[in-house]
């Protein structure tokens, strides 16, 4: 399933994108199951029943509750995680010479979601705006010390996450939370998919677009810290509970590493590409 957070004739429901040949439509999940919360972090906690209903909803498709997409606004998927876990140098080739021997964990607030389309403000308090484009698992159920060969179980899907950074503020000090975390610095979407549709997250491909020239091309494969060693590690410090975050790292390519480096200006547009997910666009405009 591609499940979905959208406003629609002014109020925010829960959705799944469908497909009926060439064109593309919302099935308004609220009106096919009417007992479904309308909350993307309250249907997460509802747990497999909600899922099972959902699964249940698309494949008997009501025709009355298909809206096509172009009707509707797509939210953040997950609009306000209770947690955002970050992982920085995650993937071989962005990290150093020498890969870590432990992942780098940073967090970032709920201040920061935007959906797609929606515009990331550059600030004027940074000249440095950077994109990094990075796969998001989407966290189902309460994970407490979970061992690899389980971590998965604990998933409710993935997403596209762009972790936003202002450079000048990271760089000030060792730690990166003020420089992570300026409002509309997290885009997120356009969909969770839930992880029937992704049974090893571990081989898809990644791109980024600035104003259509590509600056960032991966696969998964390259990541240092897989997404179960990932769970396992949080895990042993952080309750992760349905609908937290995981952002698990960036490729090469920011902007910070050209030469000269390109950060991100007003009148910009992001694209970041995952296989079997989509596509989350953004435009930058000033604050």
């Amino acid at each position: 399933m591609k499940l979905v957070t959208m406003s629609y004739r002014d109020a925010t429901r829960l959705g799944a994108l469908i497909a009926r040949g060439a064109q593309n439509y919302i099935l308004d999940l609220n009106r096919a199951q009417p007992d479904l919360p309308a909350d993307m972090l309250a249907f997460l906690q509802a747990g497999d029943a909600a899922l099972a209903a959902a699964q249940r909803a698309i494949a008997q498709a009501d025709e009355r509750a298909l809206i096509p997409q172009a009707e509707v606004t797509l939210l953040a998927p997950v609009p306000r995680p209770g947690k955002i876990v970050c992982v920085g140098h995650n993937y071989h080739g962005h990290a150093s010479a020498t890969p870590p021997t432990h992942p780098d964990i940073f967090a970032k607030f709920n201040n920061v979601v935007i959906g797609p389309g929606q515009p990331i403000v550059v600030t004027r308090a940074s000249e440095k705006v950077d994109y990094e484009g990075e796969l998001a698992v989407v966290i189902g159920k309460r994970a407490k010390y979970v061992d690899q060969a389980r971590a998965l179980d604990f998933v409710a899907g993935y997403t596209i996450f762009n972790d936003v950074t202002a450079r000048d503020f990271q760089n000030r000090t060792t730690q990166w939370t003020l420089g992570k975390s300026f409002d509309t610095f997290g885009p997120m979407g356009p969909a969770l998919v839930t992880k029937d549709e992704i049974p090893d997250p571990g081989v898809l491909d990644l791109s980024l677009t600035l104003n259509g020239k590509e600056m960032q091309r991966a696969n998964t494969r390259q990541l240092i810290f897989s997404i179960p060693f990932l769970i396992e590690c949080i895990t042993q410090a952080i309750t992760l509970e349905p609908g937290d975050l995981i952002s698990t790292g960036t490729p090469s390519g920011t902007g910070a590493s050209q030469k000269p480096p390109v950060f991100m200006k007003p009148g910009d547009e992001v694209r970041v590409q995952i296989e079997k997910i989509g596509e989350l666009v953004n435009r930058i405009v000033a604050e």
